[in-house]
Parts: C-alpha cells; structure tokens; sequence
C-alpha cells in the first residue's frame, strides 16, 4: 500500500491498494517517468516475501492518472482535489463489470464458493422446517427408557435427552423434549424406540396442498474493487443470472521450442500467480483455460521460460479523448 501526494494549483494523490493488485504490471508499462516497478510476483505469491506487487519513485513521479486508468481492477486510484479522476467525465472509462440479474438469481450460492478473490457477497434466507412440515409427535415418559436411541438417530437433531440415573428405576433426574421447530416427522425415532414410547404421525404428503410453497430470498452483491473477471461466477451459475464483461479480449498460448520447455509441476508459477485459477498443470504442461482468464498477464511476466505469448486484441477502455494517451493505452494490446 502507499499514499503520494503533490501539492500545487492542483492537490492530487496517488493511492494504491495491494489488495486489489494481480500484479499484472499494467501500470509499470504505462506510466511515462518509470516510477512504477513490478516486484516478484512468484515469491509475493506463495508467501515467501512479504511486500507489495507495484514500488512508486515518489519524486519522479508526476501524478498524470495514466496508471490509474490503465489498472482495469482499480488497484490505483489518482484523485484530484478529492474527486477520483474515474468519476470524472473527460478521462477514459472501462466498458467492464459483473451484472447479476436479481429476478433471474436462484440464491444458490455457487457463484460465492468459486469466486477466485472473495468478490461476491452472497446472502440467503431460507424457509423454517416447521413451515414445510406437517405431523404431530408424542412421547410417553412412563414407559420411556432413556436410552436415547431416538436422539442419536433422529436425521434433524430435534430431540434433546439428559439422562442421569441414579437406580435403575429412578426417573426424577432424566429428561426428554422434541423440538417441534426441528422434527420432519419423519418417524426414525418411532421405528427405533424399543419400548414403543413415541407416537408420530406424519400429514405433510396429506395436507401438501394447504402448505404454501417456500420462498427464498437473498442478495448477491459484486464488489466491483476485489472482482477479477475471471467469469467463475458466470459459468458455474444455473440460471445464466450473472453477465461479466471483461477489460481485454484476445489469447494466451504456450509455445515450447527444443530448448525453452514448460517445466510444469517443477515450476508452476504460471499458476502460482495467475488470480483467476485459470491455469492447471495437465501432463506435466501448463494449461489455461480461456474461459476463465483475464489475459491480465501476470503469468507471462512469471514464466521464467518466456513460453507464455500474450496476445490482447481489445481493449474495453473508451472516452480516451488525448492522442497521446491513446498511444500509450493502446500499447498494452501485445501481441497485436
């Protein structure tokens, strides 16, 4: 993380949030002094260093906003005199983003458990049990023993049994409740009670037309800042209810020649730093899936072979109103 600031007519501030960073190294590439410098994403990424992905020579830095604009995942921000230059009209936009569809989304939760960076906030709110249920449960303490078979096998945990002996006939001490909220009446308990103590009738598949059909609400919110567009969420979700729309378009292709060769399991930075597991090593080989890259780059400024040719054909980035700037954006379509 760091924090530089130059004062003037103008006050801007250039912020940068490591959390953010997928150490493409986008912004070293832009910037026009060279005052951004890429670290070593390999040992950063497996915890073997701990420091920051993107270093800034804060005193040849001049707080253009090129950097800025170029991070698609907003792990650089310029402000001036507080307002960030993103908001600003005149200054370059990304045409990218996350849209989950709220009448389409099912709540599932598949889209949370596969997201890459923890970029999707996902709540639900089920239905009670005892909504869905209908029946009526009885235990008769006389002729209860206590053994608690019926708490160990009841598949909801709704039965509670404290069972302190004192004699073999003392009852006094021992305790048994059915937690209605809980119960299926599914009748398990019934069948496994020696002593025939617990009644159960079970009306759901009788009374199923009076019983209302559940509702299920939620919320999925993407956390735009932390998003990766990966697409995990996308291609995992049931219903097509999630839309993404990433910064690049293009290809990542692995080219081996007789004497640089993919190292696979024996290397695997490629997929030690890639933010979108996209990558997996196959038969000793790396392999990407496309369908889940960002074509951010890290992997091929990782690959210690230079095997991994990049290749963006577009760039989602629109409102580039400078010429100058327009070159110097443009020029991160490698491979073009």
């Amino acid at each position: 993380m760091f924090n530089i600031e130059r004062n003037g007519e103008e006050h801007r501030n250039l912020s940068y949030n490591d959390v953010n960073c997928v150490g493409c190294g986008i912004c070293a590439d832009v910037c026009p002094t060279s005052s951004l410098r890429l670290g070593p994403i390999v040992p950063i990424a497996r915890g073997l260093i701990e420091m920051d992905l993107i270093s800034v020579k804060a005193d040849s830095c001049v707080f253009c906003g090129l950097c800025s604009i170029a991070c698609p995942f907003d792990a650089l921000s310029l402000s001036v005199d507080g307002e960030d230059i993103k908001k600003v009209d005149s200054y370059p936009v990304w045409n990218k983003g996350t849209v989950v569809d709220d009448e389409e989304c099912m709540y599932c939760g598949k889209c949370h458990r596969v997201c890459p960076s923890d970029a999707i906030i996902f709540e639900r709110t089920l239905p009670k049990p005892a909504d869905l249920v209908r029946g009526e449960i009885e235990i008769n303490e006389d002729d209860c023993i206590y053994c608690s078979f019926c708490a160990d096998m009841c598949p909801a945990e709704a039965i509670t049994i404290k069972n302190i002996p004192t004699s073999s006939v003392d009852k006094l001490n021992n305790f048994i409740d059915v937690d209605t909220s809980k119960c299926i009446f599914c009748g398990v308990c019934k069948r496994v009670c020696p002593e025939g103590a617990i009644k159960q009738i079970c009306s759901t598949c009788m009374l199923g037309e009076e019983i209302e059909v559940p509702e299920i609400t939620g919320d999925v919110m993407i956390l735009e800042g932390s998003c990766v567009y990966c697409s995990w969420c996308s291609e995992v979700c049931p219903v097509d209810a999630i839309d993404i729309t990433k910064p690049f378009n293009g290809k990542l292709e692995l080219v081996e020649t007789e004497d640089k060769l993919c190292k696979g399991d024996s290397c695997h930075a490629c997929q030690d730093v890639c933010p979108c597991n996209a990558v997996s090593i196959v038969d000793g080989k790396s392999v990407t899936d496309l369908s889940f890259c960002n074509l951010c780059g890290a992997c091929v400024k990782a690959c210690p072979q230079n095997i991994r040719i990049l290749t963006r054909t577009d760039l989602n980035l629109e409102n580039i109103n400078s010429e100058s700037w327009n070159e110097i954006l443009n020029s991160t379509l490698v491979g073009k």
